[in-house]
């Protein structure tokens, strides 16, 4: 049986990266999953109740992503990055939609501290994991740099990078995470 709300969640993040946040309605969801016009506001009945449930999905979608990946290996870190600025793209731009929406919605903004700790929890996890002094700090600053990068490449507001060119870019960035 599929799952009815992860499917009107994936319609509102097609929606979102598509229409943007002024584009972003029930009904606009209910049209992109082809649904019966009602669908989104039965399972979400505000608009608050809509954003959370994208924000969380996104939280799933990419800690599972994450954890899939092994932290240590740049390869692989610069792969993921990769797919979420091409195959992932609208997953991204919906989660830079919604970010810049929370400056000015403090409950969407309570939704987006909680996941964004824990995306920085899972950052620790791997520094702790390695004895890294100032886990916390560092491990701040590296999801900061990551999501930099991310951003640059889902707007093009940099050149496209290649998965080379990104594992180049993320070795300093661990590199002084590591550091003593």
């Amino acid at each position: 049986m599929p799952d009815r709300r992860a499917e009107l969640m994936d319609a509102a993040i097609v929606t979102l990266a598509r229409e943007g946040m002024r584009g972003l309605t029930h009904r606009a969801v209910d049209r992109a999953a082809g649904v019966a016009e009602g669908s989104t506001s039965y399972y979400f009945r505000t608009r608050e109740a809509l954003l959370a449930g994208v924000l969380d999905h996104l939280a799933e979608l990419s800690t599972a992503e994450i954890s899939a990946v092994d932290a240590q290996d740049m390869g692989a870190v610069a792969g993921l990055i990769e797919h979420w600025a091409t195959a992932g793209r609208e997953r991204m731009l919906a989660r830079f939609e919604l970010t810049m929406e929370s400056t000015r919605r403090p409950e969407l903004r309570a939704t987006l501290r909680r996941l964004d700790n824990q995306f920085r929890s899972m950052a620790e996890e791997v520094l702790i994991a390695m004895n890294v002094r100032d886990h916390r700090r560092r491990a701040a600053n590296l999801v900061a740099q990551i999501d930099g990068l991310l951003f640059d490449q889902v707007v093009g507001a940099g050149p496209a990078r290649t998965r080379q060119d990104l594992q180049d870019a993320l070795v300093p960035m661990f590199t002084s995470a590591f550091a003593e």
